[in-house]
């Protein structure tokens, strides 16, 4: 088969399985922290109350989380990476288009991140008074573009084993829990019962604030797999996947929503840089964006190995960076922002065929090079697709991604008999 020499359509091997429940959580604990999910997290007010607001928050976590961990599990059973299993499901041939899809999307997630960061830098450096002049943004980019590739170069298990849990996570958390109690003090100096009891203004409605609570978890969703294919049990991949990021989530919404209550100012970063030792969390906090822009860079070049296996993946990672490094300094990002959600409402739908299709079939790898295309997956992606936007559009207040998955889900599960994989011994050996 052509997949055999193809190390990101072929399951890793039980020797190369080194995470536990422990990893797991720690990464996506990391991976879910960063100055996004708490600007969109203030966004939820003053339309929501605050309650209201908590609330949708936990709900919409606990639900984003499970479908990542759902997914890592079937990644880390199968053993094959998120394009292992675009390939499962829909063919060897077709499956080229999400995947270069996927990569497309994360260009775009890590310029953006690479952006946050450069933007942080420069904010913290002119706390001084100084580093006013025009080029300095453009140095902070290269900087962190260097990081990037510096860190491409390297192993991605030994950096979520030995750095992001031994040293990386603690101090994000020290950094949140610092900020959670700076923002808490002011709640109670304005009046916490006032706040707790501060009703929306309207605007949204629950199910629409669902659906962008949903959304950071879902945008995670073709990345999840190429992480948890290292880890030794698909039930400690799903266990840790979960914990870590519904706790990451949840925090850093409901954080986003005490900002926006708290604060007068609309800029999330001069809000973080107000709060006594404001400037070391926030400092902290740029850190740990960097293991988002490099967990989007890694699955990219996981990614463009399936479609390119003679580059290996620190050629694909390194040049990704590069690429990066170069649209940070000349996109303007706000208009890249919509491109990057309709991209996320392209996965939403594609991963709901993958659930339905893969969820409890005995040999997953077996089925990356079965079928060419798979019509019946193919015709329900591009079916969730369409409705995906006709909900958007005709019932934005019903929210358009939990029907879309629904629908996906329930009729790729349905004519699931064509897409089973012929009877025979696991191709991915249980880990001793």
């Amino acid at each position: 088969m052509a997949t055999q020499n193809n190390t990101a359509l072929t399951p890793i091997v039980a020797s190369d399985r080194l995470f536990g429940w422990r990893e797991h959580a720690a990464l996506w604990l990391s991976l879910g922290v960063g100055l996004l999910v708490m600007q969109i997290g203030a966004y939820l007010v003053p339309a929501l109350g605050t309650q209201q607001a908590l609330s949708v928050i936990v709900v919409g976590s606990v639900i984003g989380a499970g479908l990542l961990a759902w997914t890592a599990k079937l990644g880390c059973d199968s053993g094959l990476s998120s394009a292992g299993l675009m390939h499962a499901t829909y063919g060897s041939s077709f499956a080229r288009l999400p995947v270069l899809l996927n990569i497309v999307q994360l260009i775009g997630w890590a310029t953006f991140e690479l952006v946050v960061m450069r933007d942080g830098t420069v904010a913290i450096a002119r706390e001084s008074g100084s580093f006013v002049a025009s080029f300095w943004p453009v140095l902070a980019t290269l900087l962190w573009g260097g990081v990037l590739i510096a860190l491409l170069t390297g192993s991605m298990v030994t950096l979520v084993r030995k750095f992001i849990g031994r040293f990386g996570l603690p101090l994000v958390i020290a950094s949140l829990l610092w900020l959670t109690w700076q923002f808490l003090g002011r709640a109670l100096e304005q009046g916490l019962e006032a706040i707790w009891n501060r009703p929306g203004s309207g605007g949204m409605s629950t199910m629409s604030a669902l659906n962008l609570v949903i959304a950071m978890p879902v945008s995670w969703l073709p990345l999840v797999a190429d992480f948890a294919r290292y880890g030794r049990d698909g039930k400690s991949a799903l266990r840790g996947t979960w914990l870590g990021y519904a706790i990451a989530n949840t925090w850093c919404y409901g954080l986003g929503v005490l900002i926006a209550l708290t604060t007068p100012s609309t800029d999330l970063v001069a809000a973080l840089l107000l709060a006594q030792g404001g400037l070391i969390a926030l400092g902290l906090i740029l850190i740990d964006e960097v293991d988002n822009a490099y967990g989007d860079l890694y699955s990219g070049s996981v990614a463009g190995t399936s479609l390119k296996p003679s580059w290996s993946l620190r050629r694909w990672g390194i040049a990704l960076a590069v690429v990066c490094t170069g649209l940070a300094l000349v996109l303007p990002m706000h208009s890249l922002e919509p491109f990057l959600l309709m991209l996320s409402s392209v996965f939403l739908p594609l991963y709901g065929v993958i659930l339905a299709r893969l969820s409890g079939t005995p040999n997953v790898a077996a089925l990356a090079g079965t079928k060419k295309v798979n019509l019946s997956a193919v015709g329900i992606w591009i079916l969730g697709m369409a409705f995906y936007h006709l909900c958007a559009n005709l019932a934005p207040s019903w929210g358009a991604a939990l029907p879309t998955l629904a629908l996906t889900f329930v009729l790729a599960r349905v004519t699931r008999t064509s897409s089973e994989p012929p009877t025979g011994k696991s191709a991915l050996n249980p880990p001793a």
